[in-house]
């Protein structure tokens, strides 16, 4: 079946009242918060490849995020493959001492403690296991080698587990229901709701045509930047035709290649899970770390997997913190009120092999280095300012001048 002839459901300065699509999908996180999670979190090269081409009935763009904005799916159980290919320099031995999943983690730390556990989702090929029942259950495992690590929302229990260390992790949640999101993004309709926060005047919305997903027919909705110092290339969203749900999420760079974040189902069920799936019980022998007794700051509510929802939310964490440009253009910046990075010679041998893995640039605001991901760029300033976005080195040199 050929893509659609899909309309495209913005278009630049856009004016009058926005679709109902539109204001639908502005209750999600906005564009520079998906490119931090993506980054700190969960990417994929393609892992699992469509099959056929079903025969759908037409649909439009505005259409089609109205039909993800109003799907209830609550219930299911799956498989979801994910693999991270962001481009970060090879540390050789040196990277292994800082790895999530090292033995040494510091006096009163757990390698079952999700808030670091789950970022070794940020490199390689990995396989999880979801499932969900309601807002008050949900559970996603790690799957290694004759190993697993199990994170458990429960009511108002949170579990972690590492089979491998036989370490336990526990919070609670209160009844606010504040602290509900324990499950850190993991499934294509966690990524999908926060890209969709960018469908405003910068970003082109179109329906291109249908693909299989796990067995179940969908539309795929593609989101691009329009604008051009953006370094993403195109958002590709596989919905299910039925139940409006997200089964698979790519991002690919505007430098081509291999996708950076593309996460998908290979097997999936909306049936209810058992009850019992959500059960845990600590085994015999296990070291039971409770939330409280952790003295790492995690550096946001203290809760596993709970990262910022939006730039306020991160500036409250951040002091300092600012944002300048706008939707895919946005830089945010840092001001860490010491020293940048030094020249290579002028710091010793840290600032020489730190600056090895960057790029040495000059402009309005004075020096700095730039280091570089396939996503996510930042530049470091010799006078202790960072710019960190999803845009290309130029317009991060162009955002320091501009915040000299």
């Amino acid at each position: 079946m050929a893509p659609y002839a899909s309309d495209d459901m913005t278009t630049a300065g856009e004016a009058g009242e926005p679709r109902t699509g539109r204001r639908r999908a502005a209750r999600y996180a906005v564009p520079v918060t998906v490119m931090g999670v993506a980054a700190a979190t969960i990417g994929l090269v393609p892992a699992l490849a469509d099959s056929g081409d079903p025969d759908l009935p037409e649909i439009t763009a505005a259409q089609l995020i109205e039909k993800i904005a109003q799907s209830d799916v609550e219930r299911l159980s799956g498989t979801v493959k994910i693999t991270t290919d962001l481009g970060l320099p090879d540390l050789g031995g040196l990277q292994d001492g800082f790895a999530p999943g090292a033995p040494e983690r510091g006096e009163g730390g757990s390698s079952a403690d999700p808030s670091t556990r789950l970022t070794e989702l940020a490199t390689g090929t990995h396989t999880l296991r979801v499932a969900a029942d309601g807002p008050d259950r949900q559970k996603v495992s790690l799957l290694e080698d004759a190993a697993e690590y199990s994170l458990i929302h429960n009511g108002k229990d949170v579990w972690g587990y590492d089979s491998r260390s036989n370490e336990v992790y526990h919070a609670t949640v209160d009844d606010s229901g504040e602290d509900r999101g324990q499950r850190p993004p993991a499934t294509p309709k966690d990524f999908a709701e926060e890209a969709l926060k960018a469908v405003d005047d910068t970003t082109s919305v179109t329906v291109d045509g249908t693909a299989q997903v796990a067995g179940r027919d969908a539309y795929r909705l593609v989101v691009k930047p329009r604008q051009s110092d953006s370094t993403v290339g195109a958002i590709s969203i596989a919905v299910d035709h039925r139940t409006g749900m997200p089964l698979k999420f790519t991002l690919t760079p505007a430098s081509g290649g291999a996708a950076v974040v593309d996460v998908g189902f290979t097997r999936v069920s909306f049936d209810r899970p058992a009850a019992s799936t959500f059960d845990f019980t600590p085994p015999r022998g296990a070291k039971v770390t409770e939330d409280g007794e952790l003295d790492r700051d995690r550096g946001h509510s203290g809760k596993p997997g709970n990262p910022p929802k939006s730039e306020e939310d991160l500036a409250k964490g951040l002091d300092g913190l600012t944002v300048l440009g706008e939707g895919w253009n946005s830089v945010a910046v840092l001001d860490t009120g010491g020293p940048g990075l030094p020249a290579a010679g002028a710091g010793g041998d840290l600032g020489g092999f730190l600056g090895s893995f960057g790029d040495r640039v000059e402009g309005g605001f004075g020096t700095g280095t730039v280091f570089s991901t396939r996503l996510v760029n930042a530049l470091v300033t010799e006078d202790g300012k960072v710019y960190v976005g999803a845009v290309t080195e130029e317009a991060l040199v162009k955002a320091a001048d501009r915040g000299k």
